[in-house]
């Protein structure tokens, strides 16, 4: 798996997400491609600690219980439920969305596990750095497959 905090990594994702245009068709799922850019950015801003969500009791039991599942997993499903304020349903400007999301990706690669301000998830729970670099490098493949990037 790749790993978010490598520069080289990054920059074959960052290849990927500019092979993107407006355009671009999903795959699956009801995003468009400047949505799907910006859906990326939140979970980065979580571990960043820019982003405070709160998942109440039986979401965070419900993640505890997902999580090890999940970090045994080579990819997401196709159409894997997300959080609420993850959804984007609005209309994102695509420059800026590409823009956004490729500054926080080089800011794992300038950081590297440092960028980590938060370790807690709010639906994961605790998170050591190397789950959130899997699930951070395996949550980015798994929008650009849907993209076809």
């Amino acid at each position: 798996m790749k790993s978010i905090y490598n520069a080289d990594d990054n920059q074959e994702i960052i290849a990927r997400i500019n092979k993107l245009t407006p355009e671009s068709k999903a795959q699956w799922g009801k995003m468009n491609a400047a949505q799907m850019l910006s859906h990326c950015q939140a979970p980065m801003d979580i571990a960043f600690g820019d982003l405070n969500l709160k998942a109440n009791f039986f979401m965070q039991l419900l993640g505890k219980m997902i999580k090890s599942k999940m970090l045994k997993s080579a990819e997401f499903k196709k159409n894997s439920p997300t959080a609420p304020a993850f959804i984007r349903n609005h209309e994102c400007d695509f420059e800026q969305s590409k823009k956004d999301l490729i500054a926080r990706i080089n800011k794992f690669s300038e950081q590297g596990e440092r960028a980590i301000k938060n370790t807690k998830h709010p639906f994961f729970g605790e998170m050591t750095l190397q789950e959130w670099d899997f699930l951070q490098s395996m949550h980015l493949d798994h929008h650009m497959r849907q993209f076809g990037v």
